[in-house]
């Protein structure tokens, strides 16, 4: 029950061909040295690639790419078929129409539970403004409805 954005983590694997899958655990770690960790099953098939990959991208979607989100969400050797992306600045695949792309190197691992974090080091990044981010919740897909933003300085107090 908690919402989260919708990201597709991408690399390469050893033969040049690009690799992806559909990822909702993203989250910032640190700003300096700027960090993001994500996690991947230890029954996912591209564990080993994902966890021996020097880089990797984690490509921000926007609400225009739910079709991408569950494409890459299942199992099956037409990911790739036309979807449109480029070499980023590490030379991982940047998906087209990503609204913010995160370029890593893979700094650390830790193996926890049923799950592998993932930690990297972001060494390029960027963002399309005004673009709605695809969110997650309960099973479904949703956008966001902007509910006015905090005053500067302003912090989220936990209620009572």
């Amino acid at each position: 029950m908690f919402a989260t954005g919708v990201t597709i983590v991408t690399t390469l694997a050893p033969d040049g061909g690009p690799i992806g899958l559909t990822v909702n655990s993203f989250n910032s770690v640190s700003l300096e040295p700027p960090l993001v960790l994500w996690s991947l099953s230890h029954n996912a098939a591209s564990l080993a690639l994902f966890s021996e990959a020097t880089h990797y991208v984690v490509n921000v979607l926007g609400v225009h790419q739910r079709e991408l989100a569950v494409r890459f969400a299942t199992r099956g050797p037409k990911r790739w078929d036309d979807v449109a992306w480029q070499p980023g600045h590490t030379g991982m695949p940047v998906l087209g129409g990503a609204i913010a792309v995160f370029e890593c190197a893979n700094r650390s691992r830790y193996p926890e539970g049923d799950h592998t974090i993932l930690v990297g080091q972001v060494l390029h990044c960027g963002h399309s403004a005004h673009e709605a981010p695809l969110l997650y919740h309960g099973g479904m897909f949703y956008t966001e409805h902007p509910l006015g933003a905090l005053p500067r300085g302003a912090a989220v107090k936990a209620v009572p």
